[in-house]
């Protein structure tokens, strides 16, 4: 069965220059977060003109194509299609100048930092694959191309906006993601793959004077020094010692001249964890040390905790993980390796779990196979640019084909091929 897969998949690949030539517009062009309506049309065309039933706008600008093939399971396959806001540096020929106003409402460079535009032209290509090979496979097959995961609010947005009603529950949920790793690689695991995040502004009130008189005043950033410290003992006392417990402060800000005392302090905070429950103490012990803290400080006004985004962990099962292992090591065999947890987060398995589905998420790889060699010799993987910075640069091939068969392979596998 693993060889008529594969058979499927390399008689049924499509030219991939096409995809490569709408991989660097789609680069050269990013769509920031809430604003993705170009790659979303470029998406809806390619869709309808492979004959799926395409709806459109689900959740803001996500874009899903359905594919009736006869009686058997569905399966979605899932992309997200949203960059960033950084100034590209990496000095390809189709890097991106593009700005974007922000939320804030500041114009800011965006670049595809991420990989979504490959996971975007990877699905597209996956698409006609299987279109063209629907001779060879019954059931349902579901593109969801998905906006806002930047925010960790597409997912849930698409499925708060009838996502189930508009196409048929599946089976399972597909997804995928570049990593740093060698080009036409793919990584695969069971267990945690990704940690579930949260994120808040803080705002920690004090009484603001002159630099001269702190008597008089009540130093939020004097608060908000106890308050970053004692975040680490969340970590370091809360948590059991080997699980993964993550609370970063990205942002403080407060004042503008050394010799006055701000009335407030801002700061921006992340949490992450591998498991539901650690993030739940987490979550406890960021708003207790706050709250303590600013009692402890003497502030005469509560703080302000905004949650600005939440992700749950990525925990591929056992079961369905067992199935795909078998299928990406007889196509891929040495290609094939165990992927590591990482602290990133995804909403990826909104998507699943909001129908009470099984899900698998994997990577695949980016680097040229010379460079990664390399690396490796050197001990300097950890060196080379990877997701969301400014010198991110994947190497289109054997990158794209690589993700595409993985794609079209983990699609075959679970519609029962």
């Amino acid at each position: 069965m693993a060889d008529l897969k594969a058979s499927i998949v390399n008689e049924h690949r499509p030219q991939l220059s096409p995809y490569e030539d709408i991989y660097r517009d789609i680069h050269q062009h990013p769509d920031i977060s809430l604003q993705v309506a170009r790659t979303a049309a470029i998406v809806a065309k390619h869709l309808q003109r492979l004959h799926f039933h395409v709806q459109q706008k689900i959740g803001g600008h996500g874009v899903v194509g359905v594919l009736h093939n006869g009686p058997g399971k569905t399966v979605i396959l899932r992309a997200d299609m949203d960059a960033i806001p950084i100034l590209e540096a990496t000095n390809l020929p189709y890097a991106s100048t593009t700005k974007a106003q922000s939320p804030e409402d500041k114009e800011v460079p965006v670049m595809h930092a991420c990989g979504h535009d490959m996971h975007t032209t990877t699905l597209m290509a996956t698409a006609e694959l299987l279109q063209a090979a629907r001779s060879k496979w019954k059931g349902t097959l579901i593109c969801l191309f998905q906006p806002n995961e930047e925010t960790a609010k597409g997912a849930q947005a698409m499925v708060d906006d009838g996502l189930y009603e508009k196409v048929p529950v599946p089976d399972i949920v597909l997804g995928q993601h570049i990593m740093t790793i060698k080009a036409g690689s793919v990584a695969l695991r069971s267990g945690p793959i990704l940690a579930g995040v949260d994120s808040f502004d803080i705002r920690i009130f004090g009484k603001g004077g002159h630099g001269a008189r702190p008597d008089v005043c009540i130093d939020p950033i004097v608060t908000a020094g106890h308050v970053l410290t004692r975040f680490q003992t969340i970590v370091s006392r809360e948590v059991k010692p080997g699980e993964l417990g993550v609370i970063s402060c990205g942002s403080t800000h407060g004042g503008s001249a050394a010799n006055i005392i701000p009335d407030h302090v801002d700061m921006k905070i992340t949490a992450r964890a591998y498991s539901t429950q650690v993030q739940e103490r987490l979550l406890k012990g960021i708003d207790r040390v706050v709250r303590a803290e600013c009692t402890a400080s003497g502030a005469t006004q509560e703080p302000s905790i905004k949650s600005l985004m939440h992700a749950p962990p990525t925990v591929n099962a056992e079961a369905p993980y067992e199935i795909l292992n078998k299928t990406f090591l007889a196509y891929f065999q040495d290609d094939l390796c165990k992927g590591e947890a990482k602290a990133a987060s995804e909403d990826f398995s909104i998507l699943a779990t909001a129908c009470d589905r099984p899900y698998l998420f994997w990577n695949f790889g980016c680097v040229e196979p010379e460079q990664w060699a390399e690396a490796e010799k050197n001990g300097t993987t950890a060196q080379i640019p990877g997701p969301h910075t400014a010198r991110f640069a994947p190497v289109i091939q054997p990158t794209m084909r690589a993700a595409v068969d993985s794609f079209s392979l983990a699609a075959l596998t679970f519609l029962g091929v």
